[in-house]
């Protein structure tokens, strides 16, 4: 089985501590190492290093060979984003040549996973059913409340069992959705989380793009006939500035009639904005999370994430307070989902020194 992690992400959900020369898969935001080290980590138990590749911004280069310990080769390099769909694409299109029916597994650079043996556990079952039966398999977790902040999968007939795990047909994928219809998913019990991860085999994902994306598959073979020529980084450039930005769940999940999902429950968190540290790290007593130097008096259900500056808050409940020398971010929690506004704000208004 190969990896392909996804570390192409900006991360703007988390500014002001996630720039754009460093984005948040590149901090240690929830813990000693950065997210895309704690990943890399997360797999090596069943994937040698040297089967694990990082899609990854071409400014981020260097800073993925120092912080994951993949060598050059295996760290794929896009021009510019294009969502999940291209980059999905394009890593396969490298397996594809060390392994025509290889199993790959692609997930992003910066989720947080609590319980790594159900993980892989869960993992090792993927790989037995695409490996067998062919088709594209999403890990789906168990809601523990209605979320409105990550998309959903309803599982349709049972297919089978793999490793004790069992799986089913892929109803349909939803979207965000707003409180009253999550309230709805997770009473009716049939529906998941969808994590995004996934896994397939190349030639099944490759197969896929071909019919429901015949656009990028026709960009990825011009690609294809130039890896390992030097021409290679000027037919990935030259196809990346014409084909459509996608993601593979929009792109070929949503559509595939050879979808299927894995239930699982291995504390899978997408840690997708400053209010999601709540569910990661741990509470004072009052529920608060403080990391830096802080006094927190008659404060309760508040993150404070500082560094060298003192940061006392007095009376505060719900609030997420960030402070990174050149930029404070002061929020509601509810409202940390829109934190991304401000970024887009920012480059609106030339702001660039903060992005």
């Amino acid at each position: 089985m190969f990896a392909v992690i996804m570390a192409g992400g900006q991360g703007t959900r988390f500014w002001p501590k996630s720039r754009k020369p460093k984005p948040k898969q590149f901090l240690d935001i929830i813990g000693d190492e950065t997210m895309i080290r704690r990943t890399i980590d997360r797999l090596t138990p069943v994937i040698p290093k040297e089967k694990i590749y990082a899609v990854v911004n071409a400014s981020h280069l260097q800073d993925t060979i120092s912080q994951t310990g993949l060598s050059e080769d295996s760290i794929i390099v896009e021009p510019i984003g294009r969502n999940t769909a291209p980059c999905i694409g394009l890593a396969a299109l490298y397996i594809q040549r060390k392994d025509p029916e290889g199993v790959m597994i692609a997930l992003p650079a910066d989720h947080h996973i609590e319980d790594q043996q159900a993980f892989l556990k869960t993992l090792l079952a993927a790989e037995e059913v695409a490996q067998s039966i062919g088709y594209l398999v999403t890990l789906g977790t168990e809601p523990k409340y209605p979320a409105t902040g990550f998309g959903y999968i309803e599982k349709g007939e049972l297919l089978g069992e793999s490793g004790s795990k069992e799986f089913f047909k892929v109803r349909r994928f939803t979207e965000k959705p707003d409180l009253s219809t999550a309230i709805e998913f997770v009473a009716d019990g049939n529906f998941l989380w969808n994590s995004g991860i996934f896994v397939w085999k190349v030639s099944a994902i490759l197969e896929q793009i071909k019919t429901h994306l015949p656009s990028l598959y026709k960009g990825l073979m011009k690609i294809r006939g130039a890896i390992g020529t030097d021409r290679e980084r000027e037919a990935i450039s030259e196809v990346y500035s014409n084909i459509e930005s996608i993601s593979i769940d929009y792109g070929i999940m949503e559509k595939s009639d050879i979808t299927a999902v894995i239930p699982s429950d291995f504390g899978w968190n997408d840690v997708g904005s400053w209010a999601s540290l709540d569910e990661v790290l741990p509470k004072d007593k009052d529920g608060n999370i403080l990391i830096g130097k802080c006094i927190s008096l008659g404060t309760k259900d508040t993150v404070v994430y500082g560094k060298d500056k003192l940061i006392a808050t007095l009376g505060l409940d719900g609030i997420v307070v960030v402070d990174t020398g050149d930029a404070i971010l002061i929020s509601r929690k509810d409202k940390c989902q829109d934190v991304k506004k401000i970024v887009e704000r920012l480059e609106k208004e030339g702001m660039d020194e903060y992005l």
